[in-house]
């Protein structure tokens, strides 16, 4: 009995480096600049980026940039996520709770963040999209990211798991960045949509264990 309890209450290194990496440094991040943010203090660098970064605009990289943010929303992403959903309900109610809460819960976790900071957008230049609810955090980084952290976490004990990485990463990335070339958010709206999103993903599969055995021992990823 002594060993049982020894093994399941045992601290495992890889849970203890997703909690500080993938959650509690992450949320320290966001929890930094949304003081500032509160306290009415702004970040002087930022400006100047989306400003450098409008320099370089072109008719193909809009293009690109309208793409990415369109298929980064969700109106793109709740379709496939309710597919998603449905396929793992049938695999297991435990799966498919971990993807409900983990990716659903992210875009109410971003409605409550927006409505608290009720931050501006960016006023400058002619935008190719207009948008009319708050700025911080951004909601297509942050539903992107958590859509693909439950993604990398559902492939990882799979063959596929660093062709999900990549491409998921690079997707999350360029959504965010073309919300930056489209002026409709600051670097710190991405930057804390992505840490956040992945950070809530994470602390769900953390206290649901999706992958852990009905009886006896703990899961090890």
């Amino acid at each position: 009995m002594s060993t049982l309890l020894s093994h399941r209450h045992r601290v495992r290194p890889v849970a203890l480096l997703r909690l500080f990496l993938g959650i509690l440094l992450p949320l320290l991040v966001v929890g930094l600049v949304a003081e500032d943010l509160l306290e009415g203090q702004s970040f002087a660098w930022e400006t100047p980026f989306l400003l450098a970064l409008h320099s370089h605009a072109t008719p193909l990289l809009n293009q690109v940039a309208l793409f990415f943010t369109t298929v980064g929303g969700v109106t793109v992403i709740a379709p496939i996520s309710a597919v998603i959903l449905v396929v793992l309900w049938l695999r297991g109610h435990r799966l498919a709770a971990f993807w409900g809460l983990g990716v659903a819960g992210a875009a109410g976790l971003n409605v409550a963040m927006k409505l608290l900071m009720h931050r501006s957008r960016p006023e400058l230049w002619p935008r190719l999209v207009q948008e009319h609810d708050a700025s911080f955090p951004s909601g297509h980084s942050m539903y992107s990211a958590a859509f693909v952290t439950a993604l990398i976490l559902l492939a990882w004990r799979t063959p596929y798991r660093w062709l999900v990485l990549g491409l998921g990463v690079a997707f999350s990335g360029l959504v965010g960045f073309s919300r930056l070339y489209l002026g409709v958010h600051y670097p710190t709206d991405v930057l804390c949509g992505w840490l956040t999103g992945a950070a809530w993903v994470l602390g769900v599969y953390g206290v649901l264990r999706p992958f852990a055995p009905e009886h006896g021992k703990e899961s090890t990823a």
